[in-house]
């Protein structure tokens, strides 16, 4: 994921020597979490010494930024094939569900508890901004122009967020809502929270959703 594509025998040797590094590192998150993840340790499991590893990578911080990277490449990936495909709204939070659902860590590295000392690239915000043109392309299709409330006006001039989207009040807040409200049951989900209560958070996710569609914005 987010790898260009080398042409030369010393390029295509580089990445796969970083997809390997990549891969323990996934390993290794999804065993003790990210403020756990090392080089060192990545080193060990394949065999190599430390140092050597940073010729791929210059430190801890630059692998958990090209994962960040990657997470958030697939899932700007995941949504714009979904909606290219036809997805409505609905469609593209059951696109988050499953991708989500996939690879639990993978989604907390990008929407989980900030890892401790580590500050993002502002690259990563402008990958990220992808996903949420997508939704926003939906939620136009989706909100009729209407009167414009107190927090849409709000929205007129703190819309840095949509990066340059054109869309309306209306469909700005209901973007939000959407991914506010969802990505809260999913982080529940996907935390455990769920567990012991007796109820499916796939209907629960569902029910959110139909409450969602039925509102205005």
């Amino acid at each position: 994921m987010g790898e260009s594509d080398p042409k030369t025998p010393r390029e295509r040797y580089r990445a796969q020597v970083r997809a390997e590094i990549k891969e323990h590192a996934w390993g290794q998150i999804a065993a003790a979490g990210v403020p756990a993840l090392s080089l060192n340790a990545v080193a060990k499991q394949m065999g190599v010494s430390g140092p050597a590893l940073y010729r791929y990578f210059a430190g801890r911080d630059e692998l958990i930024t090209e994962l960040i990277r990657d997470a958030y490449q697939s899932l700007a990936d995941t949504f714009r094939a979904a909606f290219a495909a036809g997805a409505d709204v609905t469609g593209l939070a059951h696109a988050l569900r499953g991708w989500a659902l996939e690879d639990p860590q993978r989604y907390f590295l990008i929407y989980g508890t900030p890892v401790p000392g580590y500050h993002a690239p502002e690259d990563t915000t402008r990958i990220s901004s992808r996903i949420m043109a997508t939704l926003l392309d939906a939620c136009v299709a989706l909100v009729p122009d209407g009167p414009v409330t107190p927090f849409g006006a709000h929205l007129e001039e703190h819309r840095d967020w949509a990066d340059g989207h054109p869309a309306p009040p209306a469909a700005l807040h209901r973007a939000l809502t959407f991914w506010t409200r969802l990505h809260g049951v999913l982080s529940l989900e996907l935390a455990g929270h769920f567990t012991g209560m007796g109820l499916d958070p796939a209907l629960l996710f569902a029910a959110e959703l139909d409450d969602l569609l039925s509102q205005r914005a």
